[in-house]
């Protein structure tokens, strides 16, 4: 049985980049109480809509929590199971009690740091339907627990790594206090910083190997192994990340795992997907723990690797579905024939769209400049207030 492709939903245009990508799942936080409080998140009341989705909906509610706010978890998870969400991710044991005592499913976090059969064994008598395996297993040691405890595991596949074990890091509490295991983490780990010899005062910039900061994982060249390892789902990181980032990471994981069951899965295919995961938000790539222990698997900058780049236009004013025609107000930079242009909006998702044509005042140009109202051949629906984009090589 082929996994379930679980993607991360920070906002709706997210959310909808997920479904239009072929994702099977998505999973999504309220704000205050998931371990992503940077990402835009949803409302309770958003959880009504949410649940008509015609795909798995597993609400993160995975933060440790505290005595006074035990009712408003409660509210939360009340309305999940009225809203048919399909399961909780959760860590903290308060939350995993008032999951279950509702009937709802419960999915473990990751934080709970599951790194044996024996943990495993425990946390599936206490009613636990999957567990979010710790990101500091093998293959080997995550085959080993799902034959041995024959439960829903689920492993993550790409997307940012934290230093610290099962990403409980106090780093970012300490210097900046917003606490990582509330989803507050500011990153600090991402930065160059200085050593000094207190006696000599020596300094060394440690900038080139970021040395608390770790390649993002992508497991892509091994999709093949994974995928024969049994595993009931595999996550993609990135709550925080775009719209765009979403789109290009599902399809391309979509694209291998069918491949694969379809037997045509080749070296050539996964090394075209990895090219195109590159254009993607990226701190370089590594494999992770997934293959052997990452000894010097650092990021080599503080920000994003990826050579495509995306550079403000505007907004779409209308949409005209008979002709496939986009009004579109160009607010920003300027844009030509042959650009690719990316639409992102809360239902539209992300919708790409080379220039064949532009119009400006009913006479064809070559070029839409900051100012003009221009129209647009865009094949796929947009909508009126959507945001676009030109993306751009090496900008």
């Amino acid at each position: 049985m082929k996994p379930e492709i679980l993607a991360p939903a920070g906002n709706w245009a997210m959310l909808n980049a997920a479904i239009n990508a072929g994702a099977d799942a998505v999973y999504f936080g309220i704000k205050g109480y998931n371990m992503r409080h940077s990402a835009s998140n949803f409302t309770i009341e958003d959880l009504k809509e949410i649940g008509k989705l015609k795909i798995k909906k597993y609400l993160a509610l995975n933060t440790i929590i505290f005595d006074n706010e035990i009712d408003k978890v409660k509210k939360i998870l009340d309305t999940a199971k009225s809203c048919t969400i399909d399961a909780v991710i959760c860590w903290d044991l308060a939350v995993v009690e008032l999951a279950k005592n509702l009937g709802l499913d419960v999915h473990l976090s990751t934080q709970a740091s599951v790194s044996n059969s024996i943990s495993a064994e425990f946390y599936k008598k206490l009613g636990i339907k999957r567990i979010i395996l710790a990101r500091e297993l093998n293959l080997k040691q995550i085959q080993d627990i799902k034959e041995k405890v024959n439960i829903e595991v689920e492993v993550f596949v790409h997307g940012a790594m934290c230093v610290s074990l099962s990403g409980r890091c106090f780093m970012s509490h300490f210097l900046m206090h917003k606490s990582a295991n509330r989803g507050k983490c500011f990153q600090p780990c991402r930065r160059p910083y200085i050593i000094k010899d207190k006696e000599l005062n020596y300094e060394l910039e440690v900038g080139n190997n970021y040395i608390l900061s770790p390649k993002d994982l992508c497991a892509m060249p091994i999709i093949d192994k994974i995928l024969s390892s049994n595993i009931d789902s595999i996550k993609i990181e990135g709550r925080s990340k775009s719209p765009e980032y979403v789109d290009i990471v599902v399809r391309c994981y979509r694209k291998a795992v069918d491949a694969y069951y379809d037997n045509k899965l080749s070296e050539q295919l996964k090394n075209e997907l990895l090219a195109e995961l590159k254009t993607a938000y990226n701190r370089t790539f590594s494999t992770g723990f997934l293959e052997s222990f990452p000894l010097n698997e650092w990021a080599t900058s503080e920000g994003n690797e990826s050579k495509v780049k995306k550079e403000e236009i505007g907004i779409v004013l209308n949409y005209y579905k008979k002709s496939q025609v986009a009004l579109i107000k160009v607010t920003a930079n300027s844009f030509k024939l042959n650009d690719t242009l990316l639409f992102t909006g809360n239902k539209t998702g992300v919708v790409r769209q080379v220039v064949n044509s532009i119009m400006l005042n009913d006479k064809n140009v070559d070029i839409a400049q900051k100012g003009d109202i221009v129209t647009v051949k865009v094949l796929n629906l947009v909508r009126e207030n959507d945001k676009v984009f030109n993306l751009r090589q090496g900008l």
